[in-house]
């Protein structure tokens, strides 16, 4: 079944709005933004119908829909963890702030989904996406820990996991991450130069 995409948008859109309202948890008040999400989406999805595919797998897009959901419970723990260990971090000047950049391959290759992972990562408090090469299929995440690699690159591969099958990859979670030959990763000295070693590796210093 591959109906037309621009009112499965408009849906979702709806959907969307419900989460932007923040509405109580009352039937009547739901449907109510609905509709009204529904009689904004609606029209934005269709004047910007030629911006996707015409058509859409909707029994795929359902099965990814458990997937979507756990996706969004790993980034909102994620969120939350993190403004914890921020606000830590501003009250407790004892801490150590490391930043850094660090070099981050991806798995993922649609545009959907990488702009996913960057603003989740962005969204995080403590990191931020700075940049992505396309012609390598890499971000560049500054973290408050950047020195702690692992610290800013596991919750990122988690998000991935999930964001290869909600958005139809070829790679498949679990797969490993594809090696990006002289790919730098980039460590802020207290001094505030730049340190540069290769393949994704801490340099001993």
């Amino acid at each position: 079944m591959r109906p037309r995409k621009w009112p499965v948008v408009g849906v979702l859109l709806a959907v969307l709005w419900l989460f932007v309202r923040g509405v109580a948890l009352d039937p009547a008040s739901i449907l109510g933004e609905f509709l009204i999400g529904l009689a904004f989406g609606l029209p934005v999805a269709f004047a910007f119908r030629r911006f996707y595919t015409e058509r859409t797998a909707l029994g795929r897009n359902l099965r990814a829909l458990p997937y979507a959901g756990v996706y969004v419970a790993l980034f909102l723990k994620e969120l939350l963890t993190a403004n914890i260990d921020v606000a830590y971090r501003v009250l407790a000047p004892s801490m150590p702030l490391e930043p850094g950049v660090v070099v981050v391959p991806l798995r993922v290759e649609t545009d959907a989904a990488i702009t996913t992972i960057a603003n989740s990562i962005t969204l995080t408090p403590g990191t931020l996406t700075m940049d992505y090469d396309e012609e390598t299929n890499v971000l560049y995440v500054h973290g408050i820990t950047g020195r702690n690699r692992e610290a800013v690159v596991e919750p990122i591969r988690a998000w991935e996991d999930y964001a290869l099958v909600i958005f139809d990859e070829e790679r498949k979670p679990g797969d490993p991450v594809p090696e990006v030959p002289g790919a730098p990763r980039v460590d802020e000295r207290a001094d505030g130069g730049p340190d540069v070693t290769e393949g994704g590796e801490t340099d001993g210093e």
